[in-house]
């Protein structure tokens, strides 16, 4: 195959068109002739010289071959809408480089000029990549430099056009984060399509779909993988990782990816990119986030090992009040809902204060105190008549600090009830509007009544546009009323998401569109944080979920948590303050979990409508667990956690363990019996353990043990390194 035919190939899979027959070893070894190649002691990346399509990626010390089949290698893909056409891209394939330039020892710089479009011909674009191998990691960093009168929407880079697992039939799985705990699909042998049959041409996964979550995502293969980091803590723009299995699976029923190099003239393989959305405009150069790949050994721990270590250059650890940090718990209370139930009047709010100063509780999260209810009103942050008056919520709130009960009040200023003056009248100017001019919004949630429970008349809400700082000053002034009523601090429900909606494209709200929703999360959060620390700088922030790049604004996150949820928030950040929910009335496997994984307890009685004293087994359960962690806080609070690294425990059931090591380099082992019925045998084995001593919440007094444990039904054991 010549290079002529080689490069019409290489387009035809980029269009994602293919269905001729190739040979696929002349083209290979057409491509292999003449490329230009980086390599260390662990990678080996090779270019064509002519396309600049990276065509080899080999992990030496795998062994791996990540990109195997030269003839199937991918440089990138740009997405150039038309006025009248949208469907209009640019494919890497079919352009050839301007320069393949090797312009360090480590270092290889490609250039594509002047790029031809499927439906607009050539376009003054240029597209410059430079790559750099470093010590075992691949960072990619491109501009676009659009001189054309058309918005780049979406650039595709890097793109790996036959990404393949170790060896043949080898599990691959992607993995990342989503609300704190990992998420796995499987991309090999077995590939179901994520998107839907109707709306694209091959089986196709994509991470961060519709939401910003994660800026990792992991390729991962029994003892070894491979780290795609999105190194952009700014969050400037949205990126994605997007996964597309061509030409299809055998069996829609099981859908198994076929087995070796072609299948009916096509050739089988599993493209790989990251997907840029950067709305270039025209006339502009837009540098895109350095994208870093780099292969670990072991599985999710040391490639977020690598994630933690970049992290660390520029996470800064928050302020956070010390009664956050120490071991205590909360109750979540709701007070009304969307429909008007005004469950708990202000003035009756000493009640609960009373039980949760009598229980040990230090704070009370309360929702749906503002006026409107949970999810009703806002972003307003008014107090509602319905409730009683503000001079009422005060004096509560006064009550609660000298009983030593901290208030937390619940808000979240990404929503605008549409349902309100203050929408129809005011808010509407700053809701964010897809490219057609229509607003985004979301049709919330059902409260109380039979009609809301049929989502019959739910208060949809509109999608604020935080990038407008006319909406964050008035999202401000909301935000210090809950200072100004003396809260200890709030908790910003749904801080994770704005449901659906990513950009705003209004042009009026003053900034040239589109605005980047998640990007825009960090300067609200700044102008609260100013507006907070004029009255206190105590004042606590948490959020429902918060995402990695918001913790240093956010440092106590919520979550709900289950026996198979990874935790791996917490191994990233091993003391970052977590609280999770526990609802049942003798919670004792989820209120386990929580001393295993160094979860703070948030109370939640009839789903956060109760009373503490409502659930007392749930309750008195978790103080004894709080006062475990309490008298051995060196062990398994002021330590570091490491999930199951650095011990390895066998059982005769079902079972959680997690290992701690303290500044004094000693270990703690939480090993959680998730049996309901029975008890369980386990061994513990601790490379050079010294002296090894055992409690329980039951029982808190040590006990010598040599490993082996007997831990009954529903119960834990904390073996501690003397």
């Amino acid at each position: 195959m010549d290079r002529r035919t080689f490069n019409k190939f290489a387009g035809l899979a980029a269009l994602g068109a293919l269905t001729d027959k190739v040979d696929l070893s002349a083209a290979q070894a057409a491509a292999v002739a003449g490329e230009v190649v980086l390599e260390d002691h662990d990678l080996a990346v090779a270019f064509d010289p002519s396309t600049g399509a990276l065509t080899r990626l080999e992990r030496k010390s795998g062994p791996w071959t990540i990109e195997r089949r030269p003839a199937l290698g991918a440089s990138f893909r740009l997405f150039v809408p038309l006025p009248d056409r949208s469907a209009n891209f640019v494919f890497g394939a079919k352009q050839r480089a301007a320069s393949v330039e090797k312009i360090s020892a480590n270092q290889v710089k490609i250039e594509w000029k002047n790029l031809t479009s499927e439906r607009s011909g050539v376009l003054p674009i240029t597209f410059t990549a430079t790559v750099t191998l470093n010590n075992g990691e691949l960072t990619f960093e491109s501009m676009v430099n659009n001189q054309s009168d058309l918005a780049v929407e979406t650039v595709d880079y890097p793109y790996f056009g036959d990404l393949n697992p170790p060896s043949p039939g080898v599990e691959l799985r992607a993995e990342y984060m989503f609300v704190g705990a990992l998420q796995q699909t499987e991309i090999h042998p077995h590939f179901v399509n994520q998107m839907g049959y109707w709306g694209v041409r091959y089986p196709t996964k994509i991470i961060n779909q519709q939401q910003y979550q994660c800026q990792f995502c992991l390729i991962s293969a029994p003892e070894q993988g491979v780290y795609l980091g999105v190194h952009d803590p700014a969050i400037r723009y949205l990126v994605q990782f997007v996964f597309e299995q061509q030409p299809g699976v055998i069996d829609s029923i099981n859908p198994i990816v076929p087995r070796g190099d072609e299948i009916q003239g096509a050739p089988i393989h599993l493209e790989f990119t990251t997907r840029h959305f950067t709305f270039a405009h025209p006339r502009t150069n837009v540098q895109l986030v350095p994208i870093v790949l780099r292969p670990y050994s072991g599985d999710w721990h040391a490639a977020l090992d690598i994630y933690a270590q970049w992290r660390a250059t520029w996470f800064e650890k928050p302020h956070i009040a010390g009664w956050a940090q120490d071991v205590h718990s909360w109750q979540q209370l709701r007070i009304d809902g969307a429909e008007q139930d005004f469950l708990v009047p202000y003035r009756n709010l000493h009640t609960y204060i009373d039980e949760c100063a009598a229980n040990g509780v230090t704070a009370i999260q309360l929702v749906g105190w503002n006026h409107g209810g949970q999810d009703g009103g806002d972003p307003s942050l008014d107090t509602d008549p319905g409730l009683g008056t503000w001079k009422e919520l005060h004096q509560a709130i006064l009550h609660a600090r000298s009983k030593g009960v901290k208030m937390i009040l619940f808000g979240k200023p990404y929503f605008a009830d549409m349902s309100t003056e203050y929408y129809r009248t005011e808010l509407y100017k700053y809701q964010s509007m897809d490219p057609y001019g229509f607003k985004y919004e979301s049709g919330s949630y059902s409260y109380t009544t039979p009609t809301q429970e049929a989502g019959i008349n739910n208060r949809r809400r509109a999608i604020m546009d935080v990038c407008s700082k006319e909406y964050r000053d008035i999202a401000t002034r909301e935000f210090e009323k809950t200072v100004t009523l003396g809260a200890a601090g709030w908790l910003f429900d749904e801080v994770m998401q704005h449901n659906g909606a990513v950009y705003n494209f209004s042009p009026d709200h003053g900034y040239t569109p589109p605005g980047f929703l998640y990007g825009a999360d960090i300067p609200l959060v700044k102008q609260f944080r100013a507006a907070a620390d004029k009255a206190d700088p105590d004042f606590l922030f948490s959020g429902e979920g918060p995402n990695d790049w918001l913790m240093p604004y956010y440092p106590l996150g919520y979550y709900r948590i289950g026996p198979d949820t990874i935790h791996i928030l917490r191994y990233i950040d091993p003391r970052a303050p977590l609280m999770a929910a526990v609802t049942g009335f003798n919670d004792r496997g989820t209120i386990n979990l929580m001393l295993a994984y160094r979860y703070i307890i948030s109370y939640e009685p009839y789903n956060f409508k109760g009373h503490v004293t409502d659930f007392t087994l749930t309750l008195e359960y978790g103080k004894k667990i709080d006062a475990l962690r309490r008298r051995y806080k060196n062990w398994i609070w002021d330590a570091d956690f490491r999930d199951t690294l650095g011990a390895k425990v066998t059982a005769d059931g079902e079972f959680r363990y997690t290992v701690f090591r303290n500044a004094n380099q000693k270990r703690a082992v939480v090993v959680v019996n998730l049996e309901t019925a029975k008890s369980i045998k386990a061994e513990l084995e601790i490379p050079q353990p010294g002296q090894l001593v055992s409690v329980t919440p039951e029982d808190p007094e040590t006990k010598n043990t040599s490993g082996s444990l007997e831990i009954p039904a529903r119960s834990a054991i904390v073996v501690m390194e003397q």
